[in-house]
């Protein structure tokens, strides 16, 4: 009988899906309930050393394909944040990614020893966000040199297992994905969203009071697809595929590409709270169908094809 339980940087999952940062992950009892709709992982809408508002709305919408949205990282800090990744320790039942992000080295750095106080199980760094490049410029994701210096100076100052989340808006993931593990990176989380706009003819200007968001939902789920299989063909250490997945046979697809962890996130809009159950369920289906007993069996095997 197949079964969905796996094991990541050696934590035991009951399931390979892992909640995405940005969705029900604000508190500690919200990433508890996701955990309870079935989620294997739940991950904290990113912090910052500081509290953010973010941008004014409307900060998402949907289009016919997807979600566009230009939150702009709002959040209430890292102090705040790190009670609320204590608790969701203690609420969750299951491993919790601590997610940070920092306009400088220095301040990922001191973000990510703040967030260790609440012993996460791992730590994210999102170093690709597209849709605040007005303010910090160009992602760190989208050079390897930066990429590098952020992931070495993260994994010196804290011990925790540490992921990192990398950008679809570079030609080829494969030299990101080399260098953070170069320095340090114990795994790669591909993707973050597709920097992207959606105007609405009639008032002739971009719906976003942004103007440009990102790109999540169906409409990204190919491009993810891809970026996982850059990874795993560049780098040696696990990935979380992570961009547009919705049923159970893009999950097959995003393990296939290379990936031992599949983020949800845009699927709780398109499928409800309980998206982790279902998807799970078709999953599992797919297995028992095509033979598979375990998740770790289809990890990787678009590139023996």
């Amino acid at each position: 009988m197949a079964t969905l339980s796996t094991q990541f940087l050696g934590k035991k999952f009951k399931n390979p899906f892992v909640l995405a940062s940005g969705f029900m992950g604000v508190t500690g009892l919200s990433m508890a309930s996701a955990a309870k709709h079935g989620f294997g992982a739940v991950t904290i809408k990113s912090l910052s050393l500081q509290p953010r508002k973010g941008h004014p709305a409307p900060v998402i919408v949907e289009f016919d394909r997807g979600l566009i949205n230009a939150v702009g990282l709002s959040n209430p800090g890292v102090k705040e944040g790190a009670d609320e990744l204590a608790l969701a320790k203690k609420e969750a039942g299951v491993p919790v990614f601590a997610s940070v992000f920092a306009d400088t080295v220095e301040h990922f750095a001191e973000a990510a020893k703040a967030v260790s106080k609440a012993k996460p199980d791992f730590l994210e760094i999102d170093v690709s966000c597209p849709n605040v490049d007005n303010e910090f410029g160009t992602p760190f994701a989208c050079d390897p040199k930066a990429a590098y210096d952020v992931t070495r100076a993260v994994k010196k100052a804290v011990p925790i297992p540490l992921s990192v989340k990398l950008s679809p808006n570079v030609p080829h993931l494969g030299p990101i994905a080399r260098q953070v593990e170069k320095a340090g990176a114990d795994a790669i989380n591909a993707i973050n969203t597709l920097k992207g706009m959606v105007i609405q003819p009639e008032a002739r200007r971009p719906v976003l009071t942004n103007k440009f968001g990102g790109i999540s939902g169906p409409a990204l789920f190919p491009v993810a697809t891809r970026c996982i299989y850059e990874a795993y063909q560049s780098a040696k250490i696990p990935i979380i595929g992570t961009g547009g997945v919705t049923t159970g046979r893009d999950a097959a697809s995003h393990l296939m590409a290379g990936a031992s962890l599949v983020g949800i996130g845009s699927a709780l809009h398109f499928r409800g709270l309980d998206a982790a159950k279902t998807i799970g369920k078709e999953l599992l289906e797919f297995m028992e169908l095509e033979g598979y007993k375990k998740v770790q069996d289809m990890v990787g095997l678009a590139h023996e094809a």
